[in-house]
């Protein structure tokens, strides 16, 4: 299911000075088209697909494929406009032919009605020019050869710019990027689902930690107890779309170690996701085992006043920074004037990782809109101490905001 809003895309290119949109990532394609890109982008180089996104929302999106998923590309996509080029895997389609010819025959049959010429030769895994050409193809069929073209110059090599320079020569290519990342920042309301559904689940396997936390457990042991109650909860209520799940669990005072071993007062952080539908959820919560010490309440209640602080200032209309500013300024109250963060959490969708553009950053202008899905936290690392953090999935309402946890965020004890 593609999940690209035409008419905020159209709003958004106009405003960029762009006719159109030409997206090579994966996750740009996947998101114009609704269909899976295939195996030719996993060295994550241009030119194995592309989606055409023209400003203009009566002109319809279109694709270039490899032929090796063109068939699933059209059981998938609501693009019927697509362009098929070869990778190097070799394939034959004898269904449409008489099976009785003797099989170099059908196979011959199978190839020619695919036409191919006696000339043709697989490249060694896709011929990026080729693709780009393909997608001349389908700026000219809309009549727009010389347009004004957005690319994602942020995902794009130096290389492949050159070869999509030489098969556009009268395109004026642009920096798309933006226009790419305020479409995604606002999501669909399945695309919320996904992400309700990826917090839920996340916070099933939370749940289940925290019941197993005792002296002597180690980290590992408990980041495998968190795996397989996401996954023993996707199986009973039928999840199937469950694409993956991370989680930074550290037990402790040292918060960057990967091992540790439970005891009375150790801190336990659990930073935590799952995927569904490529879609990753983000929540962080911090536990004790046993009752906490003086100075692990001290550094958590400043946390807690940061978060309170930032969190009252997450509604629609709101510049980003000011969230920044607000929590950075709590710290301060509380104590720490020379804390710093870099940024107090960002936007979640179908990314590389699990951070996405926009940040709560002290640079960022994006304004809050309703729609956005974001994760809001206030960790602390402090070595002879352990891992703190606070963090929620937050959508934003017209209203304000919809905390999408349900697990209490303070300092929990066990």
């Amino acid at each position: 299911m593609a999940y690209l809003d035409r008419d905020r895309a159209a709003r958004l290119m106009a405003a960029a000075g762009l006719d159109a949109l030409l997206l090579f990532t994966p996750e740009g394609f996947t998101y114009a088209t609704g269909a899976s890109p295939g195996v030719g982008t996993m060295w994550r180089r241009a030119g194995a697909v592309a989606a055409l996104v023209p400003a203009d929302p009566a002109l319809a999106i279109g694709a270039v494929v490899s032929d090796l998923f063109a068939e699933s590309f059209r059981a998938s996509s609501a693009v019927t406009d697509i362009r098929v080029h070869p990778l190097w895997v070799e394939t034959a389609d004898i269904r449409p032919h008489d099976g009785a010819l003797p099989v170099p025959k059908l196979i011959a049959a199978a190839w020619a009605g695919a036409g191919r010429d006696s000339g043709f030769a697989r490249p060694e895994t896709f011929d990026a020019s080729h693709g780009f050409r393909l997608a001349g193809d389908l700026l000219a069929s809309r009549k727009l050869q010389a347009a004004r073209v957005g690319v994602e110059l942020d995902s794009l090599s130096v290389s492949d710019f050159g070869l999509l320079t030489e098969a556009l020569p009268d395109c004026r290519l642009m920096d798309g990027s933006d226009v790419l990342r305020r479409l995604k920042m606002v999501k669909s309301s399945q695309e919320i689902e996904h992400l309700r559904t990826a917090v839920r689940l996340s916070e099933i396997g939370i749940g289940a930690l925290a019941a197993a936390i005792a002296p002597g457990q180690t980290r590992d042991a408990l980041a495998h107890v968190w795996t397989s109650a996401v996954q023993t909860a996707a199986r009973v209520q039928d999840i199937r779309n469950l694409t993956g799940h991370w989680e930074y669990v550290s037990v402790g005072e040292n918060p960057w170690s990967r091992g540790g071993v439970v005891e009375t007062g150790s801190l336990i952080k659990v930073d935590v996701g799952c995927l569904v539908q490529g879609y990753t959820s983000d929540t962080g919560r911090t536990f004790v085992c046993g009752e906490p010490t003086a100075m692990q309440s001290r550094l958590f209640d400043a946390l807690s006043q940061a978060f309170d602080a930032g969190l009252a200032h997450i509604r629609p209309g709101n510049e980003m920074r000011t969230v920044h500013e607000a929590a950075t300024a709590a710290m301060a109250g509380a104590g720490f004037p020379g804390f710093t963060r870099g940024h107090f959490g960002h936007g979640l969708g179908a990314g590389l990782g699990s951070e996405e553009w926009p940040f709560f950053s002290a640079t960022s202008g994006v304004v809050l809109e309703p729609g956005m899905v974001v994760a809001f936290e206030t960790p602390w690392y402090v070595d002879g101490v352990g891992g703190m953090i606070i963090e929620n999935q937050l959508l934003i309402t017209p209203e304000g905001h919809e905390v999408m946890n349900d697990l209490p965020s303070h300092l929990i004890s066990v």
